[in-house]
Order: C-alpha cells, then sequence, then structure tokens
C-alpha cells in the first residue's frame, strides 16, 4: 500500500506548454506535485536555463529528449542535461547498446566534475504506437517482444530504467530489479480521453504493474483548475492502494 507521500512522489506533470504557462502551471502545482516533466518543445525555446529555474522553484525534473545519435553526441548531451540539473534523462533504446554506454559516461562524468546526479531511462517502444505503427518502420515482432528486447539491452549497457506503457511495466521490473527506475506515460486516470496514445493505462494499474513514475500531463495541465486535478488524481490511487 501507498502511503500519499509516495503517490505524490510517483506522479510526474508534463509541461508540454510554454514557458509562461508552465510558470503558472507551477505556482498552481506548488506545495501539491514533486515532479515536472519537461520536452523537446520547451526545452529547445527556452534551454537550461529553464531547467534550473524549476528546481530553485522546489520541483525535480524529467528531462525527456529522447536522445538518438551517434554515441560522441549523446555522450555530450547527455553530459550538458545533467549539468543543466535534470533528475532524470532520457534516450532511446533503438540507438545502440554503444550509445546507451556514452550517454552513461556523460552522465558519470557529470557527476564526478559537478556531483550532478541524473539518471538514464531508455525509451522502449513510445506510447503512441502500436503494432502497425512499428509494422511501418520493418519491425515484425510484437510490441511486449520489442519492449521486452530493448529492456535487456538498455539494462545491460547502462540505462538505469526504463520508459515503456503501463503493459510492459511489469516485464521492465524483473529485467532492472527492484532499484529500476520505470517511468511510464500514456497514463490516465478513468474516463480521460485517450487523445493521441495508443497505450493507455489508469494510474492505479500502472503502479500495480511495477512502475516507479507515472507521466501525467493533459488530464492535468488542461483541467479548468489544474491544482484540483492534481490532487484528486492523488485522491483516487491512494483510496485504491
Amino acid at each position: 500500500m501507498l502511503t500519499e507521500d509516495e503517490v505524490r512522489s510517483s506522479l510526474i506533470v508534463a509541461l508540454d506548454c510554454d514557458k509562461e504557462y508552465a510558470l503558472e502551471l507551477l505556482g498552481l502545482l506548488s506545495g501539491k506535485a514533486r515532479w515536472v516533466k519537461v520536452g523537446m518543445t520547451l526545452f529547445y525555446r527556452e534551454g537550461p536555463a529553464l531547467i534550473q529555474e524549476f528546481r530553485d522553484r522546489g520541483f525535480s525534473v524529467f528531462l525527456d529528449l529522447k536522445l538518438h545519435d551517434i554515441p560522441f553526441q549523446v555522450e555530450g548531451a547527455a553530459y550538458s542535461a545533467a549539468l543543466s540539473g535534470a533528475d532524470i534523462i532520457s534516450l532511446h533504446a533503438l540507438g545502440s547498446s554503444k550509445m546507451i554506454e556514452s550517454a552513461r559516461k556523460g552522465v558519470e562524468r557529470a557527476h564526478e566534475e559537478m556531483g550532478c546526479d541524473a539518471k538514464l531511462v531508455a525509451i522502449s517502444v513510445l506510447t503512441s504506437m502500436d503494432a502497425q505503427a512499428l509494422s511501418e518502420i520493418g519491425i515484425e515482432h510484437s510490441v511486449a517482444n520489442e519492449v521486452d528486447r530493448l529492456g535487456a539491452l538498455a539494462a545491460a549497457h547502462g540505462a538505469h530504467g526504463m520508459v515503456c506503457s503501463a503493459f510492459e511495466a511489469h516485464r521492465m521490473r524483473e529485467i532492472f530489479g527492484d532499484k529500476g527506475l520505470i517511468v511510464v506515460p500514456g497514463v490516465r486516470p478513468k474516463g480521460e480521453a485517450c487523445q493521441d496514445q495508443a497505450r493507455v493505462a489508469t494510474p492505479q494499474f500502472a503502479l500495480s504493474q511495477g512502475a516507479s513514475k507515472l507521466v501525467i500531463g493533459r488530464p492535468i495541465t488542461q483541467a479548468e483548475h489544474p491544482g484540483d486535478a492534481f490532487e484528486t488524481i492523488v485522491e483516487d490511487i491512494c483510496s485504491a492502494s
């Protein structure tokens, strides 16, 4: 059974919006949420200084850049992302074992030089993708098999955890063990629209499958009262635990 404190620490609010609204949301969520996610759109526009600004306001940051490039570039990017103050950094497991190892070198160098403590989570199959989408890019086996394969690769080459849907979280927990960081996007409270996500689940189901962190965006950020929406999710999880 999760405590209220554990539930709050498991929720990451996705700030897929401009800086002005992101800062407004931080004000509305202050004292309620602990984590926020910054994606490519916001980060590429505002830069690393925004990460430190969010941290100064008391929030931990999942920097969801989905790094995927040659190993040399990814090592440098992971190093820079860690220096920005990000607590979690994402990269694509499809980038290869060497790329994952290089990213690990980057965050370790940031730790040695500046004491940064960023964790790397590898992306398996985007939650917007299904079997048909995989087939379009030449992957003919099932989503579950592809996630399994990429999870084993990531765990063997230095990732601290995995980004996957709730439906693969249990298997990723088995691969990464108790200390693994299993981040589940595509989470929607019961009754919420799926929007552009293909493999969605409720917060309660995701946590029951071994998720460490749940990424929830629009059900909170597009709610009439974001702070109240966040609190309702916390209450629903606690009552079901």
